[in-house]
């Protein structure tokens, strides 16, 4: 479960003693907001430009979410959730094969969520601000998962350099994918775990780059 920010610390949870339905709405609410997000900006996007694609009022939102930062922790939330277990899966293997397999087992996943990576890249400072205000537990969490495994000297330096490349590949792919439209979805996630397997399982490595392994 993820933890709570001292922005949200003592308001209900999500679903807590609602009604049936109720769930559904916040969800609606959470992929217009993502859109409108993704295409002004969180700074210049109304609650009442949320609320108008749901046929409710301004007020209906804050049955929902107190303020409309609230609703950018949610979506930031969303991220969070999306990408723990592939963490936590990287942090079990021991070298390029595992990690390689990981992330081609998460690249439909990505794709299928690419939203959540955009609004990220589009409203840094929005984002910012979040951690500022002391939302910083989960994305902690995750980083330093990733800074074990790319700081861990029992791991050759090649090794964790590659998967440090595979990672950023994949999520700048998944930020410029609406560049490369003319390829389907499946031909595309193809290509990208291609990628991924050449940068972390090379068919022939030189035996000596003078590089310390």
């Amino acid at each position: 479960m993820p933890r709570r920010s001292a922005a949200t610390a003592g308001r209900p949870l999500a679903g807590a003693g609602r009604h049936p339905g109720e769930g559904a709405t916040r969800e609606r609410i959470l992929d217009i907001a993502l859109d409108l997000f993704i295409e002004q900006g969180y700074d210049k996007t109304s609650l009442r430009q949320i609320a108008e694609p749901l046929g409710v009022t301004q007020a209906a939102i804050y049955y929902h979410f107190a303020a409309k930062q609230d609703i950018l922790v949610a979506l930031h939330l969303r991220l969070h959730d999306l990408g723990r277990p592939a963490f936590e899966q990287l942090g079990r293997e021991t070298g390029p094969s595992g990690w390689a397999a990981v992330l081609r087992g998460f690249v439909d996943t990505m794709l299928a969520n690419r939203k959540l990576f955009v609004l990220h890249e589009r409203n840094p400072t929005a984002f910012s601000a979040l951690h500022d205000k002391g939302h910083d537990g989960d994305h902690e969490d995750m980083e330093q998962q990733f800074h074990r495994i790319l700081g861990n000297p029992a791991i050759p330096a090649r090794d964790r350099v590659r998967l440090s490349c595979a990672l950023g590949a994949l999520l700048s792919t998944l930020i410029s994918s609406s560049d490369l439209e003319d390829l389907g979805p499946a031909t595309y996630g193809d290509l990208l775990r291609e990628a991924i397997t050449d940068l972390l399982e090379p068919r022939d490595i030189p035996a000596n780059r003078g590089v310390a392994s």
